[in-house]
């Protein structure tokens, strides 16, 4: 698959935010908790999707231990809820156990991003990864936000699909931008 260049506009979702790794038990509590009050709202959802950060900068966000990966895990919804239906849903769904109190409404936008949808496994995306920050470069951009990831199949599908987002900026705007902080 080739990289492209994609505008993403205002979207809003159901939000939990945490810390470890993927398939770990806060990840799997989150992804339960998202579920669980969504199914409570009688709401259409995305797919899953996860934006995710490391508070480390000093290399490659793909050296740092997983289980201090940090993330926002979202289920999109067609638009903004209804005045007190998330926090209804919520009290709906406390006796499931799930940590449902985590889960809270939020609407970001990603504006210009680079997209390229990686088949196979989660292990192999960081060769999916090497060919967008190619394409970045030689289109003269950076990194603008953080990495996103939309999950097209389940997570045990044997040949996951997995559509991977980076928003981007001209790298001259952000070199600077970058001076007016120094």
């Amino acid at each position: 698959m080739t990289p492209r260049l994609v505008n993403c506009g205002p979207v809003t979702c159901l939000n939990v935010t945490g810390m470890g790794e993927p398939g770990g038990a806060e990840h799997l509590s989150a992804i339960n908790a998202l579920s669980t009050v969504a199914s409570a709202m009688n709401a259409e959802t995305g797919p899953l999707e996860g934006r995710w950060w490391v508070e480390d900068a000093s290399g490659s966000p793909l050296d740092v231990p997983r289980d201090q990966w940090r993330w926002h895990l979202l289920l999109s919804l067609p638009g903004l809820p209804e005045p007190g239906a998330v926090e209804e849903a919520r009290e709906r769904s406390r006796a499931s156990g799930a940590p449902v109190d985590r889960v809270q409404v939020v609407t970001f936008t990603e504006g210009e991003c680079v997209e390229l949808l990686h088949v196979g496994p989660y292990s192999e995306e960081k060769r999916s990864l090497e060919v967008m920050d190619a394409f970045m470069t030689e289109h003269g951009l950076v990194p603008n936000g953080l990495h996103h990831e939309i999950y097209l199949t389940p997570f045990t599908d044997p040949t996951p699909k997995t559509l991977l987002r980076q928003p981007v900026a001209p790298h001259s705007a952000r070199t600077s931008a970058s001076r007016l902080t120094e």
